[in-house]
């Protein structure tokens, strides 16, 4: 809206021009007619000179008068939504895009959706279902998800062809990560087969710094393994040696290390693959600008190999609707784990990154400690302790600005 003085100093310059047209453009018999008045008033045309040229003069009349604009009732309608979006989805957002701290942030929000994820599976009991089947309805779920997800986004489903060979390697490499840590899971001790798990995020700083080339610096180094000692406290694997007089006995007791200790490497193998996948749904994500592509390329070569798993190595058993549903929401969860995963290897770099994984211990014991299922010892406390104080100091040190 313009100021009336703007807007009085337009009707002066605007009447002006419309003395000096008339004068110019008068009849000469109207001009005959009234010769004394002229003389008696006559004005020099030197006295009359406009005071701003022919072709500076401003065309002001009513259609260029401004006005103020209303704004569409589509926009109007958008920005209302905007501001009547629940805190919650506010905050989801500033997580997921609004701070510099964003890539940290969604991979504490992961370890503690993960932590979640365990809670409900040990509060909720249902039906014994083989571990492969339930691999396979979990990549299922993942894989509708994001597509759905990019669907609604409007985003390409398989990305540009330049980012097709990494998608295939990170898909490739989550999958045989997942498949043989159920096959470790299955015939190591649980406590064993979650510590071999954990040295994921160690492989995956490795692997980044051989892959990716990032650098690895002392305090990353020594976070990992502030962290991986604390879940060392936390589960205190307890390594019987029985020994035992009669042959036959000790025997078996060879035998079963033996095996035991093929499948922890198998579980070792199964964290290689998996920090080598972080990597690749680093550079997938960074390159596709799309972080979601990255898990639906997963659930995509996954689904359909986790199927063929669950009928070739193991009988599939007919889940309830109870068991079903638990599954589903098992598998949603993971979904979400899985994009803010991706989102933080995108945005922050994976050596840091990765080090606040270990908060899914230390938050799943706390929680356990508080709801009283599990027994506050010294080992767990010290543990937690550890891996709080390791990430903590991540936290603090805040994220890095990478030269590309």
């Amino acid at each position: 809206m313009t100021s009336p003085a703007i807007n009085a100093g337009a009707e002066d310059i605007e009447h002006g021009g419309v003395v000096v047209e008339m004068a110019s453009t008068a009849d000469p018999h109207l001009s005959s007619s009234s010769s004394s008045t002229d003389d008696s008033i006559s004005i020099s045309e030197d006295q009359v000179t406009p005071l701003l040229n022919q072709s500076q003069r401003p065309k002001v009349n009513i259609f260029s008068v401004s006005y103020p604009r209303q704004r569409p009732f589509k926009e109007q309608i958008t920005r209302l939504a905007e501001t009547e979006t629940s805190p919650f989805l506010q905050f989801a957002f500033w997580i997921w895009n609004g701070s510099r701290y964003s890539g940290l942030l969604c991979m504490a929000l992961s370890s503690i959706i993960y932590c979640i994820m365990e809670v409900v599976s040990d509060v909720f009991t249902a039906q014994s279902i083989p571990l492969f089947e339930m691999a396979f309805t979990r990549c299922t779920v993942i894989l509708i998800l994001s597509f759905v997800w990019l669907k609604r986004s409007r985003q390409p489903i398989f990305g540009a062809s330049s980012v097709t060979k990494l998608l295939v390697l990170r898909a490739l490499m989550g999958y045989l990560s997942l498949m043989s840590f159920v096959y470790c899971l299955q015939r190591v001790p649980v406590s064993g087969a979650i510590i071999l798990s954990f040295t994921t995020p160690i492989m995956a700083a490795i692997a980044a710094r051989v892959i990716l080339h990032e650098k690895l610096r002392i305090a990353e180094i020594g976070g990992l393994a502030c962290s991986f000692f604390g879940v060392l406290f936390v589960f205190q694997p307890i390594l019987n040696i029985q020994g035992s007089t009669e042959a036959g006995e000790a025997t078996i007791s060879y035998v079963k290390g033996s095996y035991h200790l093929y499948a922890a490497l198998v579980g070792l193998f199964s964290s290689i693959v998996g920090g080598v996948s972080h990597c690749f749904t680093r550079a997938g994500a960074k390159a596709a600008d799309q972080p979601v592509l990255t898990v639906f390329a997963f659930g995509l070569f996954a689904s359909p190999a986790a199927a063929l798993c669950t009928f070739t190595f193991e009988g599939f058993v007919l889940p309830g609707i109870y068991t079903l549903l638990l599954m589903v929401v098992l598998g949603s969860l993971a979904f979400f784990a899985e994009i803010t995963i991706a989102r933080a290897l995108q945005l922050e770099k994976t050596s840091k990154v990765v080090n606040v994984l270990y908060l899914e211990v230390a938050s799943s014991q706390i929680l356990g400690m508080s709801l009283s299922r599990i027994v506050p010892t010294f080992g767990r406390l010290v543990g937690c302790s550890l891996v709080l104080i390791s990430a903590s100091c991540t936290m603090y040190i805040g994220p890095e600005k990478e030269v590309e």
